[in-house]
């Protein structure tokens, strides 16, 4: 490694501006550190003179990010962000190109992990990703070092700001979904287009899958997996929730049943006193469970570009101390393929809320049916409002098989006493 460590960074939205401004503000410390001198060599972006909150070197500007590669770099910064096209094509080239590549595209290396980490070991370079992954939170690290040795069964947590920023504003506010999401918009917690990859469970479920990989040394699964968000939350669910003495978060889950993987993400109602149920605003919280080392809980900011940014310099860091590290902490050719397991035969306790018209009948036509499936009721709040003649019913089941939930609900979604479609939130211990 040459004593001059040269350096591109290619995408200048908000993470890649700050990371230029932290590199060139940190070089004496990174200095201090290391013993290596840093030296940004290209940098490129859609737009030369976008108004960024850092001023950049115009002069070493590159339209086509392509040809910081041919300045031969010793390292780049992908911080573009998209799964594939421009964000694929230069960390592959990078990689064949013997360039190290740091990378927070949690998308990227979801989908695309496996080849890519594979490129690496070939080309003996390093590929890291510490903040594609809950942000300034050294999960990843915590993994693939830290723990080491331990055995790790099941990992869970508050993977995205955005959506626990909403479901804690909608509690506290009072106001509804689509209010408290224009405020995160407003507040930059949340894309001001579309800010469709948080709410849908996208983004925290490319993060689960990279968390499974490097906790159960396996290649990243590809398989369809449960994946819901909270577009369809209602307000109502949060003040029910909080009589029950609950709250409702978006999880990110991954664990492995019998030697299979299960992976998903969906809303939870999580105890109130719990520790999990007390991560709120835009925190991220993640709980390893593993042996011998039992559980350990890492909270902290998951997302911004100071967060970011403070991941991606600790992947430098790592690399100008020298040596080389396999991508997903062993080598891709002892990576396990591993067998999904089948949602169908997940048991867990449900939240499930009716609204129905109010009349004489529906409460046993509603429990018929739920017997039919074999699902009891262990707690039930009926709400009925006379001046709309409308009920709002809830139930807290015992623990109940997925698809016998998902056959039943689909029977009674269909009877004309059913005004919408009923409300599921599974329950998390």
């Amino acid at each position: 490694m040459s004593k001059t460590f040269k350096i591109g960074i290619i995408g200048l939205g908000q993470i890649g501006n700050y990371l230029y401004q932290e590199l060139n503000l940190k070089k004496k410390d990174i200095l201090i550190k290391t013993g290596k001198k840093i030296k940004i060599i290209g940098i490129s972006a859609k737009n030369r003179n976008k108004k960024r909150k850092y001023k950049i070197n115009k002069n070493i500007f590159y339209s086509n990010p392509l040809k910081i590669i041919n300045l031969k770099p010793d390292l780049i910064f992908e911080v573009i962000g998209q799964p594939d096209g421009i964000s694929k094509k230069i960390v592959e080239t990078a990689l064949k190109n013997k360039i190290h590549v740091i990378t927070p595209n949690k998308a990227l290396i979801a989908k695309h992990g496996n080849k890519l980490g594979k490129v690496a070991e070939i080309n003996n370079v390093n590929l890291e990703f510490e903040a594609s992954v809950a942000g300034g939170i050294p999960i990843l690290k915590t993994i693939k070092e830290g723990l080491a040795t331990n055995k790790i069964t099941k990992v869970s947590g508050v993977l995205n700001g955005t959506t626990n920023y909403i479901l804690s504003e909608m509690e506290n506010s009072n106001l509804n979904f689509k209010e408290v999401l224009t405020k995160a918009q407003k507040l930059g917690y949340a894309e001001p287009g579309n800010p469709k990859l948080d709410l849908n469970g996208y983004d925290a479920l490319a993060k689960v899958r990279i968390l499974s990989s490097l906790s159960f040394n396996s290649k990243i699964s590809l398989n369809k997996c449960l994946m819901e968000g909270i577009e369809n939350i209602d307000l109502k669910d949060i003040k029910i929730s909080n009589q029950l003495g609950m709250r409702i978060k978006l999880l990110g889950l991954t664990e492995l049943i019998n030697g299979k993987l299960f992976e998903r993400v969906h809303p939870c109602l999580v105890n109130k006193k719990s520790y999990i149920g007390n991560v709120n605003g835009v925190m991220n919280a993640i709980i390893l469970k593993g042996k011998p080392v039992g559980v350990n809980i890492l909270q902290g900011e998951g997302a911004g570009p100071e967060a970011t940014s403070s991941s991606l310099l600790s992947d430098l860091l790592s690399i100008l101390k020298g040596g080389i590290k396999k991508p997903f902490g062993i080598s891709y050719s002892k990576q396990k393929k591993l067998r999904s397991y089948n949602l169908n035969n997940y048991s867990n306790s449900l939240y499930l809320r009716f609204e129905v018209k109010d009349v004489p009948g529906v409460m046993s036509k509603i429990t018929d049916k739920l017997a039919k499936f074999n699902i009891s009721i262990k707690r039930l709040i009926q709400t009925p409002s006379q001046k709309s003649k409308k009920a709002t019913i809830v139930m807290i089941t015992h623990s109940t098989v997925e698809l016998n939930i998902q056959r039943c609900l689909k029977m009674i979604n269909k009877d004309k006493y059913i005004l919408k479609s009923p409300t599921l939130i599974r329950i998390f211990n």
